[in-house]
C-alpha cells in the first residue's frame, strides 16, 4: 500500500507580508492570506483524505480548519512537534536582523544538519530536527500499516515542512509559498518526493525561502 501525503503551509500572515521572522510567534492571516487558503481548500477539495494533522500554531490550524469545510466528516489532530522553528530574540524582527548576524545561506544547512546551537535562545537544529522526524514517524506509523492505500493532510509551516522534506529529497530546503502544496508518496517506508511547492494560491516567492543542498540530520 501507498501513504500519500499532503503538506499545505499556512495562508501568508501579517508578518510574512513585512518579511518578519516567525517562528514560535504568531500572527493573523492577512486578507490575501485568507483568499489564498481558500483557493487551496478548494484545491484539495475533491482529494481524498483520511486524516487531518496540524500545528498548534494559530496560522495553521487557521487554515486547516478552511481545508477542513469541504471535509466536515473529518477531526483536526493537533501535533506540538509540527510547530515551527524557534528564533528566539529574533522573531518578529526583519529578515535582514538575522542575515546581519549569520547569512541564511549558512544557517539553514546547519539547522538542518542538526548541528546549529539556535540562534539568540531559539531551537537548536537537534531539538528542531528531532521533533520533526518524530512527527512524520509517528504520522507514518498510524497510517502506513494498512492493506488499503491511506491519504493525509498536514498543515504546517515553511521551515518545519520544508525541514521534512530536506529528509526526503537531497536537494535542500525547497522554498514553500504560503498555501503552496507538496506531495509525498511512502511506500514500504520508503519516502518519495512527487510534487514540491505547486504554488495554489499565486503567492510566488514572498516569505518563502529556500537554502542549497546540504546533508542532513541522519534518525538517531
Amino acid at each position: 500500500m501507498t501513504l500519500t501525503l499532503k503538506l499545505v503551509r499556512h495562508g501568508q500572515t501579517v508578518l510574512n507580508a513585512r518579511r518578519h521572522l516567525q517562528g514560535a510567534c504568531d500572527s493573523p492571516l492577512t486578507r490575501t492570506g485568507r483568499a489564498g487558503v481558500r483557493v487551496t481548500a478548494q484545491y484539495l477539495a475533491g482529494h481524498r483524505f483520511d486524516a487531518v494533522y496540524s500545528s498548534p500554531q494559530g496560522r495553521a490550524v487557521h487554515t486547516a480548519v478552511e481545508i477542513l469545510k469541504h471535509h466536515p466528516d473529518l477531526r483536526l489532530t493537533v501535533d506540538r512537534d509540527l510547530r515551527e522553528l524557534s528564533f528566539g530574540i529574533y522573531e518578529r524582527q526583519p529578515e535582514h536582523a538575522l542575515d546581519a548576524v549569520e547569512p541564511w545561506a549558512t544557517f539553514m544547512p546547519a539547522m538542518l544538519a542538526g548541528v546549529h546551537p539556535g540562534v539568540g535562545g531559539g531551537e537548536s537544529g537537534a531539538e528542531f530536527m528531532g521533533r520533526v522526524r518524530d512527527a512524520f514517524a509517528r504520522i507514518t506509523a498510524a497510517h502506513g500499516e494498512t492493506s488499503d492505500d491511506a491519504h493525509v493532510l498536514v498543515v504546517g509551516h515553511g521551515l518545519a515542512l520544508g525541514a521534512y522534506l530536506a529528509t526526503v529529497d537531497p536537494r535542500g530546503l525547497i522554498a514553500l509559498p504560503n498555501a503552496s502544496v507538496s506531495t509525498v508518496e511512502v511506500s514500504d517506508g520508503v519516502a518519495r518526493l512527487v510534487a514540491a511547492a505547486v504554488d495554489v494560491a499565486g503567492h510566488g516567492s514572498v516569505a518563502a525561502r529556500q537554502a542549497p543542498a546540504m546533508a542532513v540530520a541522519s534518525a538517531p
